[in-house]
C-alpha cells in the first residue's frame, strides 16, 4: 500500500514599500528585499511560495493582486516591512480574495539608539502603517488577520546597527508558530477542496446526527462525494489475487499483534485462520476500490438481510479500512461522512485522526475513555495494535475481526464536526492528554483522556454544542491549526 501523498498549499507573499524612500535612503530596498527573502525561504520548507517582491505603487499593487490570483494562492502573506500607504495594499486584495494575514516583524528587539538614523528606523518600522492597512481593508470588507512578533534572523546582517539575532527570542518563536499553522490550515483547505470521499452502502439506522446533505458537505469543505455501491466493491474480490492477499497478510503482520482469547469477553476471542483468510481478501478488495474510484476518504456502512453475501462482506471491513486509514485513506464507520472529513483533516498535516466516540468515563482516575470498534488509525497506537476475533460487533449483524488498540501517551486533540440547525458545519476542538491507564480487553480501541476540566464540566461544556456522537483523535495539540483552518473555510468553530 503506497501512503497518500498530500498537495502543498500555495502561499502569496509581498513585503510593503514606499516608493520615494529608496532614492532618499540608499540600501534601504535592498535590505527589505534581504527580509522578503528570508521569510520565502523559511515559508518554502512547508509549503509552495509566489513571492512578488516589494509592492511599492498602486501599479504594483494591482499587478500583484493579478497575479497571484493566477498562482491560485491559499493566503498571502502581507510582510509590512517598512511605512507605505494603504493605497499599495489595498488594490493587491481587491484584485485576489485569497485570505489576507498581515506580517509586523520586527528585525531586531530594541534599536540600537545612539546610532540609530532614519534609515534603520525606517527598516524597524513595520507596525507603523499596520493600523492603516487594517482599517483600509476593514473599510473594503476584506477580512485580515494580523501576526505581531520578531523576524527570526539568525545573525545580523552586516548593514544593520541593531542587533538582529531574533531566532531564539520567544516574540519570534510565536509569530513563526503562528504563521506554520495558518500554512498547515492552508495545506488542509487546498487537500480537501480536491478530495474524492466515497460513500459505501448507508448510515447506520437511526444516527440522526450523523445525516448530512451530500450538497452542503460539498458546499462548505469542497469535497466530492461519490456514491458507492456495495456490489461495486463485491465485483472486485474476484480480482484479488494470491499476491494481493500475501502482502496484505505481511502488512498485517507487521504492524498487529494476533491478539489471544480476551480474559474478560468471551466474543473477544483469538482470530481464527478463516477469519484472518477473509480479513486479508476483504481489505485486498478494498484496496482495489479506493484505487479504482480514486477516494481519498471513505464512510461505510451496511445493513441488510441477515446472512446475505453483502452483510459477510461488511463483517470484515474493521482490518482493510484501518490499514487504508494508516496510508491516508480516512475510513469512518456507520456511514458518518462529517466524521470522515475530521479524520482527513486531521492526517493531511500528520496528527492521525482515529475514530472514536465516548466510551465510559473514570471518575477515579478524572478520564474519559473515547474510542470505537474501528478502524483506527495506526500510525498514532501506542505500541503494536492487536486483532481479535468479533462473536459479534454490539449493535449490529456480523462478526469478524476488529482492532484493540490505544492511542500513544501524550498531548492529544479531538476535533469534531457538526451540523447547526441553520445547516452550517461547525467544528468542536478540545485539547487534552492521553494516560497511560488501563483499558478493556474487548477487542475496541480505547484510550483514556484527561483534560483541564473535569470530566463532568468537560460534559456540560460539550454537550451545549450538539456535537455528532462522533469524532477524530489526533496526536498532538493542534487547536491552533484547525482554528485557522474553519476560518480558512469560513465555517463554525468552538474551542472547549
Amino acid at each position: 500500500m503506497k501512503r497518500v501523498q498530500y498537495k502543498k498549499p500555495r502561499i502569496g507573499l509581498y513585503s510593503t514599500g514606499l516608493e520615494a524612500y529608496w532614492a532618499q535612503f540608499p540600501g534601504l530596498r535592498e535590505r527589505l528585499l534581504t527580509y522578503n527573502r528570508f521569510i520565502e525561504i523559511n515559508l518554502a520548507k512547508s509549503c509552495d511560495v509566489s513571492n512578488f517582491g516589494l509592492v511599492d505603487t498602486v501599479l504594483k499593487a494591482r499587478k500583484a493582486g493579478d497575479w497571484f490570483t493566477e498562482q491560485q494562492v491559499d493566503i498571502i502573506f502581507v510582510h509590512a516591512a517598512t511605512y507605505a500607504t494603504s493605497a499599495t495594499v489595498l488594490p493587491v486584495h481587491q484584485h485576489c480574495s485569497a485570505k489576507v494575514i498581515l506580517l509586523n516583524l520586527q528585525p531586531s528587539p530594541q534599536l540600537n539608539y545612539d546610532e540609530t538614523n532614519t534609515a534603520e528606523w525606517l527598516a524597524n518600522c513595520g507596525a507603523c502603517p499596520v493600523p492603516e492597512f487594517a482599517n483600509a481593508l476593514h473599510r473594503a470588507n476584506i477580512s485580515y488577520d494580523v501576526i505581531n512578533g520578531l523576524l527570526g534572523l539568525s545573525e545580523t546582517p552586516v548593514c544593520t546597527k541593531s542587533d538582529e539575532n531574533t531566532s531564539h527570542m520567544p516574540e519570534a518563536e510565536k509569530a513563526w508558530k503562528t504563521i506554520n499553522e495558518w500554512v498547515q490550515a492552508a495545506r488542509i483547505k487546498r487537500n480537501l477542496q480536491q478530495a474524492t470521499f466515497g460513500f459505501l452502502g448507508n448510515t447506520y439506522s437511526g444516527m440522526l446526527d450523523l445525516y448530512s446533505d451530500f450538497t452542503m458537505l460539498q458546499a462548505q469543505t469542497g469535497i466530492h462525494i461519490e456514491v458507492l455501491e456495495m456490489c461495486d466493491l463485491q465485483a472486485l474480490q474476484e480480482y484479488v489475487t494470491t499476491s494481493d492477499v500475501a502482502e496484505i497478510e505481511q502488512i498485517t503482520q507487521d504492524m498487529f499483534n494476533i491478539a489471544e482469547d480476551s480474559p474478560s469477553e468471551k466474543l473477544a476471542k483469538k482470530p481464527s485462520k478463516e477469519q484472518l483468510a477473509q480479513a486479508y481478501n476483504v481489505a485486498a478488495t478494498q484496496q482495489k476500490l479506493v484505487e479504482e474510484r480514486g477516494l481519498d476518504a471513505l464512510a461505510y456502512y451496511y445493513h441488510g438481510a441477515p446472512g446475505n453475501a453483502y452483510e459477510q462482506l461488511q463483517s470484515d471491513f474493521i482490518l482493510g479500512h484501518s490499514l487504508l486509514t494508516a496510508n491516508g485513506i480516512s475510513c469512518a464507520g456507520e456511514g458518518d461522512l462529517k466524521t470522515a472529513v475530521a479524520m482527513k483533516v486531521c492526517d493531511t498535516i500528520g496528527v492521525g485522526g482515529s475514530f472514536c466516540e465516548i466510551v465510559v468515563t473514570d471518575y477515579k482516575e478524572g478520564t474519559i475513555l473515547f474510542g470505537h470498534d474501528g478502524p483506527f488509525h495506526i500510525d498514532i497506537a501506542e505500541g503494536k495494535p492487536a486483532l481479535r476475533g468479533m462473536g459479534v460487533y454490539h449493535g449490529k449483524q456480523g462478526s469478524g475481526i476488529s482492532v484493540e488498540a490505544k492511542v500513544k501517551t501524550g498531548p492529544i486533540t479531538l476535533l469534531y464536526l457538526t451540523q447547526t440547525v441553520e445547516g452550517r458545519l461547525k467544528w468542536i476542538i478540545s485539547e487534552a492528554r492521553s494516560t497511560d491507564g488501563r483499558i478493556m480487553t474487548i477487542g475496541n480501541t480505547q484510550t483514556p483522556v484527561k483534560f483541564s476540566l473535569h470530566p463532568d464540566e468537560y460534559f456540560d461544556a460539550l454537550f451545549k454544542e450538539a456535537p455528532t456522537h462522533h469524532c477524530a483523535m489526533a496526536i498532538g495539540h493542534n487547536a491552533g491549526v484547525f482554528t485557522k483552518m474553519a476560518q480558512l473555510m469560513g465555517t463554525e468553530f468552538n474551542v472547549i
